[in-house]
């Protein structure tokens, strides 16, 4: 027998202990202690511009002359929204339509392709929540918001309520109950996207949104 097979043996004949599972609930709670909505706020934004996003503090009734500020600063003249929400269809309705274009996402990509690839140069979706400790927005894809409104176009803007800021990845998935269900793609987002598989030097825009805006909503923003 050589010395590989004896090593195995021996290893094979080890008796098999039984572990006992983490209690990731006990560890979480030592991790991180009860914060404050304005707290969650501040590591929030601090961790989110920290990577090149750009966060603005509104209220439910200013948000969208922030938005069109921040548009017409760009100099952004066409936003892509999806009509069937409530945020959509009030862009649409009260954005000033000779200065930006709202595009509804209200037909199969297939049809109109090029025009979202090559023509779209803004878009604006909604959070579903958020994470504290990375500076991290979570979106729900939906049939009303598709994944591709905030892959494709060069600016994603974001609507955040601070009252949905979790502390930590862990407890968003506990408190939202994600083990109940889960879309398609469920999708995190830390800031504008990134690579430094380029001669290691850190890019923004390569693969996605070059700039992503924030506009939090709540009296903690």
């Amino acid at each position: 027998m050589s010395a590989r097979d004896r090593i195995l043996a021996k290893l094979n004949a080890a008796p098999v202990l039984p572990k006992a599972a983490p209690h990731i609930a006990a560890w979480y709670a030592t991790h991180r202690g009860t914060e404050s909505t304005a707290e969650k706020v501040t590591r929030f934004r601090n961790c989110i511009e920290f990577a090149h996003a750009e966060v603005y503090a509104v209220s439910r009734v200013s948000w969208l002359q922030k938005l069109w500020e921040v548009l017409s600063a760009k100099q952004v003249s066409k936003l892509l929204v999806a009509p069937g929400t409530y945020h959509g269809a009030r862009a649409i309705a009260e954005l000033p339509s000779d200065e930006i274009k709202c595009k509804g996402y209200d037909s199969r990509i297939e049809d109109w392709k090029e025009e979202m690839f090559h023509d779209i140069p803004a878009s604006l979706t909604i959070a579903r929540s958020a994470i504290a400790e990375t500076g991290t927005l979570v979106l729900w894809p939906d049939a009303h918001e598709p994944r591709l409104m905030s892959l494709v176009p060069p600016v994603h803007i974001v609507l955040l309520n601070a009252s949905t800021i979790h502390n930590t990845f862990y407890e968003a998935m506990t408190a939202e109950g994600w083990a109940d269900g889960l879309p398609t793609n469920a999708l995190l987002i830390s800031g504008p996207s990134k690579t430094a598989d380029i001669q290691v030097t850190l890019a923004y825009g390569a693969h996605g949104p070059k700039e992503l805006v924030v506009l939090l909503i709540g009296d903690e923003a």
